[in-house]
């Protein structure tokens, strides 16, 4: 195989490699270092029976990924405040024409979901990625992992469950929640607490990660009422001037602020039927890092 062949047939597959390496780990940092060495073992090792390249590599990245999240769930312990996963930015583009798979795909990269798959461990993790988000077969799912078959159902049943029960619901009309933040943004900058609060469901959370590096509740706020006023009192500091911009992160609207023409925060919401479920906002400038460089 030509060096040139070499580095194409990588290059093909390398946004799968990329999304399951993220989806697993929750940080573009880690996913490209990944994908970096399952390049460097891809390129110096023996291809000679390789017959299906994107298998292969799939299988190295999988492994790859599975001994990084054993090595960084001691930094997960230990970090400060409520962990996010770093946004990205996404775009399904045109090659994608059928709807559900765009919902699939927007899902598997969800802040919500994410969260969710922290909970699980290694193997539960990448079996429901690899089948859940990329649809691969169980029989290719076992070899990857080194697992009958029969284990890797479990595992995929196991963690669909647990996923099913933990993650919210919401709304995945980007329309609509692309009006909800409107609206939000308009009542939260305007100072208006009232209409801040009609747009809150009652038992709302806001989840801020900031790993200490940065000013944003240590622990997730919960109801309307606390939620409005945290809010409302944020807007109210004296502030350089700062320039906020609608944008699609991890398959949905979201506010990224910047400040100094630089990320200085993502604010997301999780919207269903009409209210505000959830709002995430992220700090933590080692996460904003991949959204500067886009």
């Amino acid at each position: 195989m030509a060096t040139d062949t070499v580095t194409d047939v990588f290059e093909e597959h390398r946004p799968v490699l990329t999304g399951v390496a993220y989806r697993m780990l929750g940080r573009v940092a880690d996913a490209e270092d990944v994908v970096q060495d399952a390049w460097l073992r891809w390129s110096a090792g023996d291809r000679s029976d390789v017959r299906e390249p994107r298998g292969f590599l799939v299988r190295i990245t999988t492994r790859l990924t599975i001994d990084r999240l054993r090595h960084v769930q001691s930094r997960r312990e230990a970090y400060v405040g409520p962990w996010l996963p770093e946004p990205i930015a996404t775009d399904f583009g045109p090659t994608l024409p059928d709807t559900a798979e765009r919902a699939v795909l927007a899902e598997s990269v969800s802040l919500a979901v994410l969260v969710v798959l922290e909970s699980l461990s290694p193997l539960e993790r990448a079996v429901f990625v690899l089948r859940e988000a990329f649809g691969f077969p169980y029989g290719e799912i076992a070899t990857t992992l080194d697992r009958s078959e029969a284990a890797v159902r479990q595992l995929a049943g196991r963690a669909r469950r647990h996923v099913e029960e933990r993650k919210p619901r919401y709304d995945v009309d980007p329309g609509e929640c692309r009006d909800l933040t409107e609206r939000f943004l308009a009542a939260a900058s305007g100072g208006d607490l009232d209409a801040l609060l009609t747009l809150l469901a009652p038992d709302v959370r806001l989840v801020g990660d900031s790993g200490g590096k940065a000013k944003a509740p240590l622990r997730v706020i919960e109801s309307a009422d606390k939620v409005g006023r945290f809010l409302f009192a944020v807007t109210k500091e004296p502030v350089q001037e700062l320039d906020v911009r609608f944008v699609e992160l991890n398959g949905a609207p979201a506010l990224l602020v910047l400040s100094a023409g630089k990320p200085d925060s993502v604010m997301q919401l999780e919207v269903l039927d009409g209210r505000i479920q959830c709002v995430y906002i992220i700090r933590n400038p080692d996460k904003l890092v991949s959204l500067a460089a886009a």
